[in-house]
């Protein structure tokens, strides 16, 4: 058995140049001993956990639609805003709400504390083939992975299939 406590794995932080944008997150699954960048599905894990706190008057991350991943959200502490194709909803303490893949979504906080909550993703992005990518509607990018497993942001044009094919 693998076993971790959570206030033991490392928090991460990660914030935007301009600051609207701003997280910190434990990735419990990597303390669990998770290789995001392995194919051997027993050593990716069939599922990532992570536990993510977004401080007062921060955006998580820019709306957007993961093309192969589900998430699964439980709400620990704090007020959130969740925004989809309805437009926005309070959650709090207890909520659990869930995206499939093609499901714009974006949380932010909407309280005067720290919005915390446990997020479990059935296909992690980073890992070759089974990896996913990301479609940001408000701005028109895509985030995919390119062969070393790193992503790359991209915005271009509608273009034909064949186009510089033959």
């Amino acid at each position: 058995m693998r076993k971790v406590n959570v206030k033991d794995v490392p928090e991460q932080e990660r914030q935007s140049p301009k600051g609207k944008f701003g997280r910190a997150s434990k990735n419990i699954s990597i303390a669990l001993g998770r290789e995001p960048e392995s194919l051997d599905l027993s050593k990716r894990n069939p599922f990532d956990l992570a536990l993510v706190r977004i401080p007062k008057d921060k955006t998580l991350c820019p709306y957007h639609a993961h093309a192969a991943e589900s998430e699964l959200y439980l709400v620990v502490s704090g007020r959130g805003s969740v925004r989809d194709k309805e437009g926005m909803t309070e959650v709090g303490p207890g909520d659990a709400f869930f995206f499939q893949p093609g499901e714009a979504h974006q949380l932010m906080n909407a309280g005067d504390e720290d919005f915390v909550y446990y997020v479990i993703a059935d296909n992690p992005r980073s890992g070759g083939a089974a990896g996913d990518s990301c479609y940001y509607p408000d701005s028109g990018k895509w985030a995919v992975a390119n062969e070393g497993c790193e992503e790359v942001i991209v915005k271009g044009t509608e273009t034909d299939y064949f186009d510089g094919e033959e």
